[in-house]
């Protein structure tokens, strides 16, 4: 399967995070629900003028987001489970972050995408201070290959899973760019019906 194929497949896979969520146990029953995440409608900028040099591929191990309190490793290898759908984290691995193995890794041309919880029916997790996160703000990944990808905030986004912006974050990019889901809004069911996703652009 080529990579934008399975981009794409992914990409509309992801339901099992942007509509139910029910695998991932995102807020579902939290015995002591955290305030809802939440984020600003207008949080934008425009990308980089000029982005850094793509790297070669190499896998993450370790990825920091000061503003949200994040450092977290290792990371998770996420791929498609045997429903075509876009595999999460386990409950169990709440304080982790997946990378989507389908896609690129991070600093090499195109979006890469990470995924964690903010919250599981164990209380807060990884992502559980995503509404700190402002335009701007760095994330650092930390690759295999000892190199550190250094990326800037240009976006953040809340939208419904109902609706989850699927070309917009798995679509090909001619630049390197990263993208971070988690989820969002007011338990609703048992469930939190958003998903917050940061768009960041390679800068280092």
């Amino acid at each position: 399967m080529s990579r934008i194929r399975a981009a794409r497949s992914a990409a509309a896979a992801l339901l099992v995070l942007a509509v139910g969520a029910t695998a991932a146990g995102c807020g579902a029953d939290t015995p002591k629900p955290t305030p809802p995440p939440s984020i600003s409608a207008a949080s934008s900028a425009p990308a980089a003028p000029e982005a850094a040099a793509a790297l070669p591929a190499s896998k993450p191990v370790r990825v920091r987001i000061p503003a949200a309190g994040v450092d977290a490793g290792p990371v998770l290898d996420l791929g498609l489970a045997a429903d075509g759908t876009v595999e999460v984290p386990s409950v169990a691995d709440a304080g982790r972050i997946g990378w989507y193995d389908k896609g690129v890794t991070p600093g090499q041309k195109g979006p890469a995408v990470l995924i964690g919880h903010f919250d599981t029916v164990e209380g807060p997790a990884v992502l559980r201070n995503v509404s700190k996160v402002k335009v701007g703000d760095a994330v650092s990944v930390v690759r295999a290959d000892g190199r550190t990808a250094e990326f800037k905030v240009r976006a953040l986004e809340q939208v419904d899973k109902k609706t989850f912006p699927t070309q917009k974050v798995y679509g090909d990019t001619d630049r390197p760019e990263l993208r971070i889901i988690t989820c969002g809004g007011e338990l609703t069911g048992g469930h939190r019906p958003d998903n917050i996703i940061l768009y960041a652009d390679l800068v280092a």
